[in-house]
């Protein structure tokens, strides 16, 4: 099914737009949709919203049947693809089929998140400081039906929403234009800033690389992510408040590997793909890809907008079992590799 050129066109470049912003995207995160009749056209699961304006992203599905089934609630329903691209829709399509406006995006905006995380969400957010939108909060659901559900009774409630923030996880903006979606999330992100901590001088990590018998581990390529072991407010969050979100559990693991000193490399009793080392920096194992290098960097813009004492709300154990136990989230890793 091709698609209509006009809409077409300026989401994709959008949706490029937003992709090149780590702030606002990280590697395979986020997705954006459009309406055009009874057709949902949907970023594709595990593409790169980047890849928009070089790849094949978007795939179509039946609105109609979508609706359908919203209708009646029934929130387990399966979008009908209408294409042949061999493409899964996104695991969160149902978030985009109950917004009624044209376009939709939905992004893990730093900015945003940084607040989404505190234990005091969401009545940190204040309405008269968010001009011209009209907002609604759901709490943490896993991605998919359950938190379609929730998002389908906060607009019941609220139903001229166009933003949604969801705790622990991103905010949905839904607009009838690309400028309106693109002046939204600009006033999102102006509103909630946070001033970043401020970065400690790194070390020329002599004793690396590392290894062992079992594998090598090099220093980090991006110079910041050194900054989660060697700042010691933000090597303790590494160790208290690692899984705050679905992506970053879902690419990251359930816990962070932390240990304080290189010689204590020999005592791990598995291989981990990232070690945090207190005071020395961060290293990770070969094949330890993109999309996971996009993950770990969106953590640590997350974390260096906390104040030391701030309280956090990390995914529960059962929270975090049901996203390591799902085959949509293990699909979507496996392309994004």
């Amino acid at each position: 099914m091709s698609e209509p050129c006009a809409v077409a066109d300026e989401v994709r470049e959008y949706s490029a737009k937003l992709g090149a912003q780590p702030l606002l995207v990280q590697g395979a995160g986020g997705n954006v949709s459009w309406k055009d009749g009874e057709v949902l056209w949907v970023k594709a699961s595990g593409t790169w919203l980047a890849d928009a304006l070089n790849q094949p992203i978007f795939v179509s599905v039946d609105l109609h049947q979508l609706r359908k089934g919203l209708a009646v609630q029934d929130f387990g329903i399966k979008p009908v693809v209408l294409d042949d691209a061999g493409l899964r829709p996104s695991i969160e399509t149902l978030l985009h089929a109950l917004m009624p406006q044209r376009i939709v995006v939905h992004v893990h905006a730093i900015d945003v998140l940084a607040h989404l995380v505190r234990a005091d969400f969401p009545t940190s957010l204040n309405h008269a400081s968010l001009p011209g939108m009209t907002w609604a909060a759901v709490g943490y659901y896993k991605p998919g039906a359950a938190l379609a559900q929730a998002v389908a009774e906060a607009l019941a409630s609220t139903p001229d929403a166009n933003v949604v923030f969801l705790q622990s996880h991103g905010v949905v903006v839904a607009g009838d234009t690309v400028a309106e979606i693109a002046a939204i999330l600009e006033t999102l992100t102006n509103k909630l800033s946070t001033v970043p901590r401020p970065v400690l001088p790194l070390g020329l990590m002599e004793h690396l690389p590392l290894s062992d018998a079992r594998g090598n581990w090099k220093p980090a390529s991006d110079p910041l992510l050194h900054q989660l072991s060697i700042d010691p407010v933000l090597f303790r969050r590494t160790q208290q408040d690692w899984a705050l979100y679905p992506d970053h559990v879902v690419f990251l693991g359930p816990s962070a590997v932390t240990i304080d000193t290189p010689a204590a490399i020999g005592s791990l009793s598995g291989l981990p793909e990232i070690l945090f080392i207190r005071g020395v920096g961060t290293f990770v194992a070969p094949g330890f890809n993109a999309a996971k290098q996009a993950q770990l960097r969106c953590y640590y813009d997350v974390v260096t907008r906390q104040a030391a004492d701030e309280s956090l709300r990390g995914l529960e154990e059962q929270e975090i079992c049901e996203l390591l136990d799902w085959d949509a989230e293990r699909y979507r890793q496996q392309l994004a590799k």
